[in-house]
C-alpha cells in the first residue's frame, strides 16, 4: 500500500448521501401543490428546480429536503456549508442568480434524487411505508446507515482475508498493553492487530458527529504506531461540518490514519488491503 497524502477536496468530493405534521398545515398544503406541479415522465432539469423555488422559496426548500430525505436541521446545516462562500443559502442569494443557485444544489445530487423519485412506479404500499418511515423509521435511520457501511466494509474484508482473521466490534490491545478502546474491525486478531478499521456513517446530529471525532482520536492515541489504522466513512452531512472533516484529514496527512475511504472508493480499499496483507 502506497503512502498517500489526502485532501479535503478528494474526500468531500466522494461523499454520497445516509416529519412534518402536514395534514392541517397551510405550508404542507402548499408543498403538496408544489409536488403536483412538477413534471413527470422525464428527468428533472435545473430549470424545473428554479421554477419550484421561484414559486415560493420556503415551500420549494421544504420540497427539496423531502426529496433528499433530510430533516430540517440536516438541510439547514448542509446548505449553509454548501453556500458559505457564495452568498448564503437564503432567498436573497437565490434571486440574484437562480440558475447558479440551483447549479450549486446539484453538488448534493438534487436533480438525480428528484428524477428517481418522480419517475418511480407507484405502489399501493408507498403511503404506508411513508407513514412508517416518518415514525419508527426515522428513529433508526442513523443506525441503519451505520450498519450498511459496516456491511459494505465487511464484504470487502471477506474478499481479502480469511473469516477467522476478521475480528468485528472488538476491544483491541493498545500500545499500553491494555484493551480499553474499541474498533469496528481488527485484523488478524484483537490481541495483536496489524490493521484496525473504524467505520463511521455521518448523517446525524452535532452530538453524534462529536462522538465520531472522539472515537477516532482515542483509537489514534491508543493503537501501536506500527498498526495500520484505516477509516471508512461516508454521508453527505460531512459537507456541513467541513472543519471537522479537515481535522480528520489532517490526522491522515500526519500518518496517524493510514487512509480514509468512502463507498465510492471501494476498489481502492480492496486493492490497498491486499497490499497491506502482502506487506504484513
Amino acid at each position: 500500500m502506497k503512502r498517500v497524502r489526502q485532501t479535503f477536496e478528494e474526500i468531500s468530493g466522494s461523499l454520497s448521501n445516509l416529519e412534518v405534521d402536514w395534514m392541517e398545515d397551510p405550508h404542507a398544503g402548499a408543498v403538496i401543490k408544489a409536488f403536483e406541479s412538477l413534471p413527470t415522465g422525464r428527468k428533472i432539469t435545473r430549470g424545473d428546480v428554479v421554477k419550484l423555488l421561484e414559486g415560493n422559496f420556503r415551500v420549494g426548500c421544504t420540497a427539496l429536503r423531502l426529496f433528499l430525505d433530510f430533516s430540517k436541521d440536516e438541510f439547514t446545516r448542509i446548505t449553509a456549508e454548501l453556500f458559505k462562500d457564495c452568498g448564503g443559502a437564503g432567498v436573497t442569494n437565490f434571486k440574484k442568480d437562480p440558475d447558479a443557485f440551483v447549479e450549486k444544489l446539484e453538488e448534493i445530487q438534487i436533480l438525480e434524487r428528484m428524477s428517481d423519485e418522480i419517475n418511480r412506479p407507484p405502489e399501493w404500499s408507498d403511503r404506508l411505508i411513508g407513514l412508517f418511515q416518518g415514525g419508527w423509521g426515522s428513529a433508526v435511520k442513523g443506525q441503519l446507515r451505520g450498519r450498511m457501511l459496516e456491511d459494505f466494509t465487511e464484504e470487502i474484508l471477506k474478499k481479502v482475508f480469511l473469516p477467522e482473521q476478521i475480528i468485528p466490534r472488538c476491544q483491541f490491545l493498545g500500545a499500553n498493553g491494555r484493551s480499553s478502546e474499541k474498533a469496528d474491525f481488527a485484523i488478524p486478531s484483537s490481541d495483536d492487530a496489524l490493521i484496525l478499521i473504524e467505520v463511521k456513517a455521518f448523517n446525524a446530529t452535532g452530538s453524534k458527529q462529536t462522538d465520531v471525532l472522539g472515537d477516532i482520536y482515542r483509537i489514534v492515541e491508543q493503537k501501536r504506531d506500527d498498526t495500520a489504522f484505516i477509516l471508512v466513512t461516508d454521508g453527505i452531512s460531512w459537507k456541513a461540518r467541513s472543519s471537522d472533516l479537515k481535522k480528520i484529514i489532517a490526522l491522515q496527512n500526519e500518518g496517524k490514519i493510514r487512509k480514509i475511504y468512502t463507498m465510492a472508493m471501494a476498489k481502492e480499499l480492496e486493492a490497498d488491503l491486499r497490499s497491506l496483507k502482502k506487506s504484513f
